[in-house]
C-alpha cells in the first residue's frame, strides 16, 4: 500500500522500549499475583501513572502521532507484560476514544480529564454499549434515554463493561428512538456520583482476571443536555435525516468500535508475542534425549509457525492503525482483519506455547497457562471471530452477507 513502511521513526522506537521497560520490570513481576486475587491492580495502574504512562497526556500524545503505529507499538508491549494488568492500564482508552470521536471540543476538555486523574488520585473511564441479552447486537440495546426537558433520564442494564461500577466516569450508549435500531441510539457521559447507576454483578473471568469486568446498572440516572455527547441538536438533526429515508452516519458504538480494533489487535499481539519467547526461550534450555528439545524439528518448525503468525498479526494491525490515523478508509474491513488475525493468532500460539512446554506448561509454575486463559477473549469481545468475517465478507463481495 503506497505509503505504508513499517519501520518505526526513533520517536515511536523511544516510547517502545521505555514501555517495554515498564512492562517488563512492573508489570510482568506483578501479573501472576493480580491473576490470582482478581482484583484492579491499583497499585500498578498509580505506578503507571506517576511515571506518565496512564495519563490523559500519553494517551493523546500517542493517538496523534502521525505515523499511527504509537498506539499498536506501545499496547503490544504494555500486553506482552501481562494482558489483565494492561487492560487495567488501558481500559479508561475504549471510554476516552467514544468522547473523542462523538463529542464536542468542550466535552472533550470536561470529561477526559476526568477519567483519568492524577498520579495521587487515580480516575478510571468506562464504556458501556453492551448488554446482557444483546451481545454483538448494538440493534438490540434496550437502555433507553427520555428526554425530560433539559435532562435525560437513562434505565437500562449494561454488562461486560470494563471498569463498570468502578469508574468515575461512564459512557453509555442508549437508545433514543427504538423503532429506529441502531440509528436511533446516542451516547450519554454519566458524571461522577450520578444517582441511580450502580454496579451489579462483577463478573469472574476464565482469564484478564485483574481488569474489572460487571454489569452497570441505570436506575432513573438523570444527566443534563451537556452529557449528550454530540448535543441535543446534531442529534435531532440526525434522527430528522434517518426518519425522512435519509443517511444518518455511522452509528456511535461502532465507530467507537472500528476506531479502536486496530488497538485490540495489538494487545492480542503482545499476548502471542509473549507465548512465543517464553516458548522459544524453554526450547532452547530444555534438555529431553540428551539434546535440547528446540533441536527437534517438530518442535522448530512450530516455533516457526508460531513467529510466522505473530509477525503477520503485527503487520496486519500496523497497515490498519495506520490506515486509521492517515485517513484511508477500510474498504476491505482492514481493521476487522486485524483484530480477527491477531485475536486467533493469540489462542493459537498460546496453546502452542502450552504443547512445547508439556506438563510443565500446563501448570501454573509457567505463564503460558494464563496467557493461554488471556488469549481466548480477544476471538470474543469487541466484536467475536464471526462478526468480524461476517464484516469483512460484506466489504470483499459487496453483498448483504447475513
Amino acid at each position: 500500500m503506497s505509503g505504508f513502511c513499517p519501520e518505526l521513526s526513533d520517536d515511536v522506537a523511544e516510547v517502545r522500549d521505555w514501555v517495554h521497560a515498564f512492562a517488563r520490570d512492573v508489570i510482568r513481576p506483578a501479573g501472576a499475583e493480580w491473576d490470582e486475587r482478581e482484583e484492579t491492580p491499583w497499585p500498578v495502574i498509580q505506578e503507571a501513572a506517576k511515571i506518565g504512562l496512564y495519563s490523559l497526556d500519553f494517551f493523546a500524545t500517542q493517538w496523534f502521532e502521525e505515523s499511527g503505529l504509537a498506539v499498536p507499538v506501545a499496547f503490544e508491549e504494555i500486553f506482552w507484560g501481562d494482558a489483565g494488568i494492561g487492560l487495567s492500564i488501558v481500559g479508561t482508552g475504549l471510554a476516552a476514544a467514544a468522547v473523542s470521536s462523538s463529542g464536542t471540543p468542550e466535552q472533550l476538555g470536561e470529561w477526559l480529564p476526568q477519567m483519568f486523574g492524577t498520579p495521587d488520585d487515580v480516575k478510571l473511564g468506562a464504556f458501556c454499549a453492551s448488554e446482557p441479552d444483546a451481545g454483538s447486537d448494538v440493534g438490540a440495546i434496550r437502555t433507553r434515554a427520555v428526554p425530560d426537558g433539559s435532562d435525560w433520564i437513562l434505565d437500562g442494564v449494561k454488562s461486560w463493561a470494563t471498569n463498570g461500577g468502578i469508574a468515575d466516569v461512564h459512557v453509555v450508549v442508549a437508545s433514543v428512538d427504538p423503532s429506529l435500531g441502531t440509528r436511533g441510539q446516542a451516547t450519554f457521559v454519566v458524571p461522577p456520583g450520578t444517582p441511580g447507576l450502580s454496579m451489579g454483578q462483577k463478573f469472574r473471568k476464565h482469564g484478564i482476571r485483574a481488569s474489572h469486568t460487571a454489569e452497570v446498572i441505570l436506575d432513573g440516572v438523570r444527566v443534563p443536555d451537556s452529557c449528550l455527547l454530540g448535543g441535543r441538536e446534531k442529534l435531532d438533526a440526525r434522527l430528522a435525516r434517518v426518519r425522512n429515508g435519509e443517511r444518518a452516519g455511522e452509528q456511535a458504538a461502532m465507530r467507537t468500535f472500528e476506531t479502536t480494533r486496530p488497538s485490540v489487535a495489538a494487545m492480542a499481539v503482545g499476548i502471542a508475542r509473549a507465548a512465543f519467547e517464553y516458548a522459544r526461550d524453554y526450547a532452547r534450555e530444555r534438555e529431553q534425549f540428551g539434546r535440547k528439545i528446540g533441536e527437534n524439528q517438530a518442535i522448530a518448525f512450530l516455533l516457526a509457525e508460531m513467529a510466522t503468525r505473530v509477525d503477520m498479526a503485527r503487520l496486519l494491525t500496523w497497515r490498519a492503525a495506520w490506515m486509521a490515523r492517515n485517513g484511508r478508509p477500510f474498504t476491505q474491513a482492514e481493521g476487522s482483519m486485524s483484530k480477527l488475525v491477531a485475536g486467533e493468532c493469540a489462542v493459537w500460539v498460546t496453546e502452542q506455547a502450552i504443547q512445547i512446554l508439556g506438563g510443565a506448561g500446563y501448570t501454573r509454575e509457567h505463564p503460558v497457562e494464563r496467557f493461554h486463559r488471556d488469549a481466548k477473549i480477544y476471538t470474543i469481545f469487541e466484536g467475536t471471530s464471526e462478526i468480524q468475517r461476517l464484516i469483512i465478507g460484506r466489504a470483499v463481495t459487496g453483498l448483504p452477507v447475513r
